[in-house]
């Protein structure tokens, strides 16, 4: 019989965990079979780790994972699947606001054939501006990097074994781990799901974490920036061009003094910024190449605490 594992990464969680495992346990567990479910701490600074070990007091398949720090939920995905034994593993966000039915969705379509299932967002009871930059950001990533990532986007995913142990090999730090999913090509379906606004807890899925997520997924999967720094740099050295003709003509075909101060102080300092923001791109480039030369792990496991079903 095939086993799944299911990843669930925990970050300040503490109010949210029981209600996730009795509504797994009430709807899906049943009916999955072999299983075991992976929780890793990701540096969580309040109950989650104790909470976390009373569900395992309760389930005898569930395995925890605590990092020595908070690394980010790539990494702390990563950690689980790497910990993981089940024929496929599918990650589970720990907020409550995807049905735990979809696991079994996805399980599915695992059993069909797919190596790689992805649950794609069809709606979402979200904020309207929240939904606006969320759709901008996918839409971005269809034109300038991956033209498969589904329109709703997704965050969770099902991976079979094989997917998985290619996964591990990339160990790529400062990356999207969606995108490395999509990068590898397995053959793969959807299912589409309702994703409900978050009712219970605070999301700490900050500004600052989702523009680095933009970054990230640009240097990584793109080289739309160095394009982009390639045509800005050659249309202003051909307006550039026109402009030094035009002065020129008007100088010495009408006589026209060459003027103009405030209007040339704007170039100047226009300039000056499109060049340091092009130097600022290629210093994420530099900064990246150098923390992977570092060779540092993507994350730290500071202890494990084995399925009591597997001792």
């Amino acid at each position: 019989m095939s086993k799944i594992s299911i990843i669930i990464p925990v970050y300040y969680n503490a109010d949210t965990l029981m209600l996730l495992y009795e509504d797994m346990k009430e709807k899906i567990l049943t009916t999955l079979g072999d299983y075991e479910i992976v929780m890793v701490d990701d540096g969580s600074g309040d109950e989650s780790w104790e909470v976390m070990n009373h569900i395992r007091d309760i389930d005898e398949n569930v395995k925890l994972v605590k990092l020595s720090r908070n690394f980010g939920e790539h990494a702390a995905i990563l950690a689980g699947l790497s910990n993981c034994t089940g024929d496929c593993a599918v990650t589970k966000q720990a907020d409550l606001q995807e049905d735990s039915e979809l696991i079994v969705r996805m399980y599915d379509k695992w059993k069909e054939g797919n190596k790689v299932v992805l649950a794609v967002r069809e709606e979402r009871d979200e904020p309207a501006v929240k939904k606006f930059f969320a759709n901008l950001y996918y839409s971005i990533v269809r034109k300038t990097i991956d033209s498969k990532m589904p329109k709703g986007g997704f965050d969770c995913y099902l991976l079979d074994r094989q997917a998985i142990e290619v996964l591990m090999r990339l160990d790529e730090k400062n990356s999207s781990l969606s995108l490395q999913v999509l990068w590898m090509g397995f053959k793969s379906d959807n299912v589409y799901f309702h994703r409900k606004d978050r009712e219970v807890g605070q999301s700490r899925w900050t500004f600052s974490k989702k523009f680095k997520l933009v970054v990230d997924s640009m240097m990584s999967f793109s080289y739309f920036p160095i394009k982009f720094m390639s045509g800005v740099g050659f249309a202003m050295a051909i307006l550039s061009f026109v402009w030094i003709i035009e002065v020129l003509i008007e100088f010495f075909a009408i006589g026209t003094p060459v003027r103009g101060w405030s209007t040339l102080m704007c170039l100047v300092l226009f300039s000056a910024g499109m060049i340091l923001l092009m130097l600022g791109v290629l210093g994420e480039y530099l900064w990246r190449t150098l923390d992977a030369t570092r060779n540092r792990p993507v994350f730290i496991v500071d202890s494990i605490e084995e399925a009591r079903s597997e001792k």
